[in-house]
């Protein structure tokens, strides 16, 4: 045999043996749950399979089957002004609609009376497609009342004002019909309509409506995508999934070089655009990153996404825009970016730091981060002031990572005393999420604190809240792992929250999000915990090639799309984690103000060569080479020269090869734990009733776990306790089942002696409102926050003894609906000494003037004697913050409770 020939039978075998290689890699098993399993060109789920045919095409046979197994009950209520306010959770009116019934059923309904159809339905019957239904609802004895008294009073003892009554809806489990009561108000088909004057509303309404899309069982590359990094290895399906992303990310980009997010002009997706950029889009597309970064400040001033209440501060996750603003910079070293950043970045950290911090905790306040759906993660009775009160360990997480960017920023310009200050903040914020936050036998961070004076950890599972504490280093290194070794993984994925809460629909709650799955997968991989990130791998590749697109989320339960609340293809934040998990995980890359670190991780069952070409870093362009698996480097070679340390600098320029080959060293697999989907138990309402408290018996509770003043004080099988009304106390009552797991706390129950308690009407101190319509105020009327007379309000405390003081404003806001806008009005307490805390009047429902609540209690240690505090609509005079819009809200009185 000549040398020619010898040559092509050796390129001849060392083709075949790549080849042998690539399909035996296809062949073996990534990963396995009880529910799907990943291979290296296809995902297999039961009777479905996705499969790439190649980088540039997918296909699938995946089918929701949703629609074909539709119960024939339909379980609905009703709402007045899109909230909750007809039946106690857990109680709702049902019709059953069999196949065989033909035509338009009619079902007539009184408000507050439940109706249960009791027809039985036989097995395996489903919801006939183009059910039609007719329900009436009767009103007349609400606008009785409203002739009668001015008001309706309903279930738990709100009072609805004739003046407040604007829109009637009807809410369900069944498209059209959905749970989502602060967002009824966006769905004008749910109104319900009085046509002729008799106070009967009606509507009809088409269920499993048969012209419904079929599904797209191909996906093809037919972009360009050459302007990004081309990403390649022994795994097809990763490859074009990789693919499927960046087209997915060229889908959003607009002209001018922003994104199209889902909704046009709304900033619900702000913080989706900052995870985002965290996530990947600073790496491979800084310049839209900075672009899509600018469109959130206005006026100097970054807004909060909209969230419960009318967002900021109820919701105060903003913060989350200065961890993006550093992640951009140290990708491009861009001087002129940072000098700007810092001065935006400074006046969000210093706003919160008025307006949002707790003195007595030493935590933040606010909403959960992303979480920002209320009833999806929150108990029902929790009302934006208590959100507000709330500390949460994602949003505190978030407030540690922008005081520790800031720093940097800081120390970056030689602003080293500024830098010095933001660390210190950083520090004490640190050790009290550890201090308040973790909860020892869980062995993880609490989903939050909250209640009223006396707060108590949610021991529920923040999935993001807790890979952002170790992502951002909140965790030391030993609870990092532990961390990842105790998340709850189920069947599908790492749910967003868990356990679930029952009779709340899928969104947040019941979901896996991917864009948080990403997250997770980045703590795993950070402490080489194989199995857990092999685990959140699977999960969002699962998705991504079942679907054919970055869907927004998925249910927890059986793993499909619908029905969610809300959902999208092609999700930025989900696209955004996809790539990710290449660029962050398997390379490793790690962007520093100086240069770039790569950390390389690759789980035994992904090893092989893969190669990311073009990635272009600040002024250079990089082809890299990978290969190996484990986290050991043992050769890194810039073009043919072997590097000291696998570190790049920031000034590199042109083009260059980087080959990077892993020791395949073994890293122990470390712990997963798995664990089914499971629904917490309802939680208890309570009542009082000649000196006990008493409430409804939860169904599947063994027992009742009760707290006084945030403390366990008894376990009891009962569901009445007495109590003593002659002492300040807080009472709540956990319902517990046969496994242990327990319900949210009640709303707390409240008792102290008539005397502890005193009622300042604050029309003495300002200016009194105009405004005619508005009922239910006591005292002679009410002030406008929003009038400059009353910017600042100076009123006089008579504190008859030195001790703990509950400082809270009746109010009421109705600019908009509570989980819309950006209308919550807020201001500072302040004593003679000090600034006591932020108080805050979220929105109660749009036009709805005569609902009053309560503030936020600011809890503050007042001495014997007359006591002057002051109320203060922050200026530009208020920690050099720039002045906050002015936003309407009027105040009818001042409560002060002594508390201890």
């Amino acid at each position: 045999m000549n040398r020619r020939s010898k040559y092509l039978t050796f390129i001849v075998a060392t083709v075949s043996a790549l080849l042998s290689c690539g399909k035996n890699f296809n062949k073996n098993e990534i990963f396995q749950s009880e529910a799907f399993a990943l291979y290296g060109d296809r995902v297999v789920q039961g009777s479905f399979e996705a499969k790439a045919i190649s980088p540039t095409e997918l296909v699938s046979n995946y089918k929701s089957l949703y629609y074909d197994t539709l119960s024939p009950r339909i379980n609905f209520k009703f709402s007045i002004n899109g909230k909750d306010n007809e039946l106690p959770s857990g109680i709702y009116h049902s019709v059953v609609v069999l196949p065989e019934e033909t035509g338009e059923k009619i079902v007539s309904v009184k408000f507050g009376k439940p109706y249960k159809d009791e027809t039985s339905i036989p097995p395996r019957t489903y919801l006939a497609p183009g059910t039609k239904v007719k329900i009436k609802l009767d009103l007349t004895e609400i606008f009785a009342a409203f002739e009668k008294e001015g008001f309706y009073t309903n279930f738990n003892g709100l009072k609805i004002y004739e003046e407040d009554f604007n829109r009637v809806y009807v809410a369900g489990n069944i498209k059209p019909l959905l749970w989502d009561f602060d967002n009824l108000v966006n769905h004008p088909e749910l109104e319900m309509k009085d046509h002729d004057g008799d106070h009967i509303y009606e509507i009809t309404l088409t269920f499993n409506h048969s012209n419904r899309k079929s599904n797209q069982n191909t996906w093809k590359l037919t972009r360009d995508i050459s302007s990004f990094p081309i990403y390649s290895s022994p795994y097809p399906l990763l490859d074009a999934l990789h693919n499927m992303a960046i087209e997915e990310l060229l889908e959003k980009v607009q002209g001018d070089s922003t994104l199209q997010l889902k909704k046009k002009g709304s900033t619900n997706n702000w913080n989706h655009v900052n995870y985002s950029i965290i996530l990947s889009l600073a790496a491979i597309a800084p310049e839209l990153a900075k672009k899509n970064l600018m469109q959130q400040i206005h006026d100097g001033q970054l807004a909060q996404s909209e969230g419960t209440g009318g967002a900021y501060p109820i919701s105060t996750d903003r913060a989350l825009w200065v961890i993006a603003a550093w992640e951009v910079y140290k990708v491009t070293g861009d001087i002129s970016w940072l000098k700007n950043c810092y001065r935006i970045a400074k006046n969000i950290v210093e706003e919160d730091r008025l307006l949002v911090f707790d003195a007595n905790s030493g935590l933040m306040h606010g909403e959960s981060s992303f979480l920002n759906q209320r009833e999806q993660s929150y108990p029902k009775w929790m009302q934006p002031t208590d959100i507000y009160e709330s500390m949460a360990i994602s949003t505190n997480a978030i407030h540690y990572g922008a005081l520790s960017s800031l720093s940097a920023m800081a120390r970056q310009m030689s602003k080293n005393k500024e830098g010095s200050k933001y660390k210190i903040w950083a520090d004490s914020l640190k050790t009290n999420i550890n201090r308040h936050l973790w909860i020892d036998d869980k062995s993880r961070y609490a989903q939050y604190l909250y209640g009223s004076v006396n707060k108590l950890p949610s021991e529920r599972s923040d999935a993001l809240g807790n890979a952002l504490a170790i992502l951002f280093n909140v965790a030391d290194v030993e609870r990092q792992k532990v961390l990842v070794e105790n998340m709850p993984i189920l069947p599908f994925g790492a749910a967003c929250i868990y356990p679930q809460t029952t009779f709340i629909p899928t969104y947040q709650n019941n979901a896996i999000w991917p864009f948080v799955q990403s997250y997770v997968a980045m703590a795993a991989a950070k402490v080489y915990n194989e199995q857990s990130a092999l685990a959140s791998l699977a999960a969002i590749y699962r998705a991504a090639a079942m679907y054919l697109t970055n869907k927004a989320n998925f249910r927890a339960d059986n793993g499909n799309y619908e029905p969610t609340l809300a959902n999208e293809d092609g999700a930025l934040s989900s696209l955004a984690g996809n790539l990710g998990l290449i660029y962050q995980v398997f390379f490793g890359f790690q962007f520093e103000p100086d240069g770039l670190r790569l950390r390389p991780y690759i789980p035994k069952k992904l090893r092989g060569e893969r190669k990311l070409t073009g990635f272009k870093y600040r002024n250079a362009s990089l082809d890299i080479t990978l290969s190996g698996y484990g986290n050991v480097i043992t050769s890194i070679k810039l073009d043919d020269d072997e590097l000291k340390e696998a570190f790049l600098p920031g000034n590199i320029k042109g083009k260059h090869k980087l080959t990077i080959v892993l020791g395949d060293n073994q890293i122990p697999q470390g712990k997963i734990h798995t664990t089914p989907n499971y629904f917490a138990i309802d939680m208890p309402a309570l009542r009082y009733d000649n000196g006990k408290l008493k409430w409804r018996i939860v169904e599947d509770a063994v027992n009742y776990k009760v707290l006084k003043n945030g403390r366990v004080q008894t376990l009891i099988d009962q569901n009445e306790i007495n109590i003593n009304q002659n002492e300040f106390a807080e009472y709540q009552i956990i319902a517990v089942d046969s496994a242990g797991v327990e319900s949210f706390a009640s709303a707390p129950y409240t008792v102290y002696s008539p005397e502890a308690a005193q009622i300042i009407e604050i029309e003495s101190f300002g200016k009194i409102s105009k405004e005619k319509k508005v009922k239910g105020y006591s005292g002679k009327g009410f002030i406008d926050l929003a009038l400059p007379a009353n910017d600042s309000l100076t009123f006089i405390v008579n504190v008859a003894d030195t001790g703990l003081y509950a400082i809270d404003f009746r109010y009421a806001n109705g600019n908009g609906d509570i989980g819309t806008g950006e209308a919550c009005a807020l201001a500072s307490l302040e004593s003679v000494k000090q600034s006591l805390g932020g108080v805050v009047f979220p929105q109660r429902g749009g036009g709805e003037w005569s609902d009053w609540g309560f503030s936020n209690k600011v809890i503050a240690r007042l001495n014997k004697g007359e006591q002057p505090l002051k109320l203060i609509v922050p200026s530009n005079d208020a920690a050099n913050v720039k002045r906050i819009h002015k936003r309407s809200a009027f105040i009818d009185y001042i409560r002060v409770i002594k508390t201890k």
